[in-house]
């Protein structure tokens, strides 16, 4: 193996500076790029939600399956180091086409601010985002395995630190790309039009690869570079079927076992590789409950009032919050109490919390579900009465009567049975008594507006649901004696005509309510505000426990599956590993998007609750095995071998002095 002479800095080699920012400069370009897929699918290209979504999903599948390609070019034939120089030209090549693809003035040939030739486009970012794909997922082992390789025997501390630290770039990386690109997007740029500026958000983050690559290089004469041993996994395929093809040749009575199934392949491999593969296997092995785990872990704990995005923000934050807590104060602490918290041990505790999560998500939700407001059923209405003339009125429905005075509304809404609905009466002081005709739809809701003894309008509310994304719903209600046209931010309300309602419309965060307009004594047209659905008086501190337990899971587990991943590998397979490590993210994935579709529980903490107990199932199981894991220490067991061969080595050279012996047993 090249060696060169390594720096130190803290204990640390310097070249792991290096490999940290280049880590953390990589993640940055790939979540820039990734937060922008979606909207640029559908605001650039004009694909509808489905595709847009679909195609986004496969992109970040291909990204988890290609670390299996990435590591077998490294371990079997490149090296990382050529690995992970050579993809990364792949994925700055593939950021750039990326980029290139959605500038709209390539094929404006019009001018008129719209691409002419989408399909021009598409297949730009397409391949572009075929080579990303390729390039990230590709170096994705290479780099982790590259880092701890700078390690000497005996550093395993140092090591362990340096997994952590990897783990907090990766998160510091996506958290800052996460802020800063939707900031460029909203710039606008062009030649011949102004428009949304993608061209610079997806440039930034080609840029920022490019600088990753530099970074990288510029480390080059401090790395400690093994040269890969050939082709190492074709070696171990063949290994594995001579064995089982090999055992089963001897599955009568009359043979006698062997130790392991592996050892079957003696009569053909050595002893070294045997080892190896049986290193792998049993770590593989471990890893099959694994999936379970990240497709649960991903159904992340939903958050009403809180976007996806600020949701992978807050998750980001408290990564790099307590990844330095876990290693400098609990892990130590720990440890001082005499308690042996091996690798695995901090895997099954990472999943008990996360299914601890999701119980208290379930115990929020159902706080939640106390607030919500009741809407009418089938065979219900619902009728709220709001009295927008200058007097008092008083409304009888059967078994109640309502006094509503000036600019105000009844308390909430009243339910009837649609049966039981049989008259409605307006009367005011010194008017007759007028009937409401009007045919109630069941299961919506009403409001009945009056604003004169015989003057009344009955609208329908087009909410039979509250609104997605704690989004909040604005309708004007117009008391003057002609229409008006309502701008509101980015939204018109047309033609509003005189003592009516408009439909409702939706912004981003709040609660829903109706604005009503009427004119003051002093002839000024004034906005008087009712809420139609209070907001959800759950505090925010309550969902912060769950986002707490979610996140220190996340971090015992992945921070430590990485690092065991490393520790428990043979040198020549180092990378291999880590790419299966990956493979258990992407399955993991694959089944979400395969039960996404299945089904949905009409209740959300039974849903809850259900994760719950499938994580504690699968952390069970996992603890179960991993009683029965043994540690190794492949540098030790491969010293051993290095040892016995020398041995074996002088033994050969004292024979070959006295007899003339065949080279072919060497």
């Amino acid at each position: 193996s090249g060696m060169s002479k390594s720096y130190g800095c803290f204990g640390y080699p310097l070249s792991i500076f290096f490999i940290v920012v280049n880590e953390f400069c990589e993640r940055f370009s790939y979540y820039g790029m990734r937060a922008l897929l979606i909207l640029y699918f559908r605001r650039f290209i004009g694909w509808d939600d489905n595709l847009s979504t679909a195609i986004y999903h496969t992109f970040v599948a291909l990204c988890y399956l290609t670390p299996i390609l990435g590591a077998l070019i490294a371990d079997s034939w490149l090296g990382k180091f050529k690995t992970i120089v050579s993809l990364s030209i792949v994925y700055t090549i593939g950021q750039a086409v990326t980029a290139v693809s959605s500038i709209n003035d390539l094929t404006d040939y019009n001018k008129d601010g719209t691409p002419d030739n989408l399909s021009v486009h598409v297949a730009l970012s397409m391949i572009g985002l075929a080579l990303i794909a390729l390039g990230t997922g590709g170096i994705k082992p290479c780099v982790s395995a590259f880092g701890g390789d700078q390690f000497e025997e005996g550093q395993e501390k140092q090591r362990n630190r340096f997994f952590s630290i990897f783990y907090l770039a990766i998160n510091a990386g996506s958290l800052i790309s996460t802020i800063v690109t939707p900031m460029l997007r909203v710039h606008e740029c062009g030649i011949y039009s102004q428009k949304a500026c993608y061209p610079l958000a997806f440039g930034v983050p080609a840029a920022l690869m490019a600088v990753s690559l530099i970074v990288f290089v510029i480390g080059s004469g401090m790395y400690k570079k093994f040269q890969p041993q050939g082709n190492v996994m074709g070696k171990v395929v063949k290994c594995i079927g001579f064995a089982l093809k090999n055992r089963f040749r001897h599955r009568s009575k009359q043979f006698p076992k062997r130790e392991h199934w592996l050892d079957w392949a003696k009569e053909k491999y050595d002893e070294r590789l045997i080892s190896q593969i049986k290193m792998v296997t049993k770590v593989m092995f471990l890893y099959i409950p694994l999936p379970m785990f990240w497709a649960l872990f991903d159904q992340q704990v939903g958050l009403l009032e809180v976007q996806p995005d600020q949701m992978q923000t807050v998750n980001a934050i408290l990564i790099v919050v307590m990844v330095p807590i876990m290693d400098a104060v609990v892990y130590p602490l720990i440890a001082k109490c005499g308690f042996n918290f091996t690798s695995l041990k901090r895997m099954t505790v990472g999943m008990f919390l996360a299914s601890m999560a999701f119980v208290m998500a379930a115990i929020v939700q159902l706080e939640i579900d106390k607030t919500l407001p009741v809407f009418p059923k089938q065979n219900e209405v619902q009728i709220k009465v709001l009295n927008i003339g200058n007097g008092a009125m008083n409304v009888s429905f059967p078994g109640t009567v309502v006094t509503v005075s000036q600019m105000s509304q009844s308390d909430g809404f009243m339910t009837f049975d649609v049966d039981k609905l049989t008259s409605i009466n307006i009367s005011s002081t010194g008017s007759p008594v007028i009937p409401v005709t009007y045919n109630f739809e069941q299961g919506h809701r009403h409001t009945l507006l009056v604003w004169a003894p015989n003057n009344y309008r009955v609208v329908k509310d087009g909410l039979n649901q509250k609104p997605e994304k704690g989004e909040n719903g604005i309708r004007f209600i117009n008391s003057l004696n002609e229409s008006l046209n309502i701008t509101m931010g980015d939204k018109v309300y047309v033609n509003v005509t005189s003592h009516n309602a408009s439909e409702y419309q939706f912004f981003s965060l709040g609660t829903i309510s109706s604005l009503f307009l009427y004119i003051e004594s002093t002839g000024c047209p004034e906005l008087h505000m009712f809420e139609d659905i209070s907001p959800n008086t759950v505090n925010m501190a309550l969902q912060i426990p769950q986002y707490f337990l979610i996140t220190c899971g996340e971090v015992v587990f992945s921070v430590t599956g990485l690092e065991f991943s490393y520790s428990q590998a043979p040198s020549n397979m180092k990378s291999v590993l880590q790419a299966g490590w990956l493979l258990t993210v992407a399955v993991g994935n694959i089944i979400v998007l395969i039960v996404a579709g299945a089904g949905q529980f009409s209740e959300q903490w039974a849903e809850y609750i259900l994760f719950a107990a499938l994580l504690l199932v699968v952390c069970v199981i996992f603890a179960i095995m991993a009683r029965f894991y043994t540690y190794v220490n492949p540098a030790e067991i491969e010293a051993q071998f290095d040892d016995d061969e020398k041995k074996n080595l002088e033994k050969m050279n004292v024979y070959s002095t006295v007899t003339p012996v065949s080279q072919t047993q060497m």
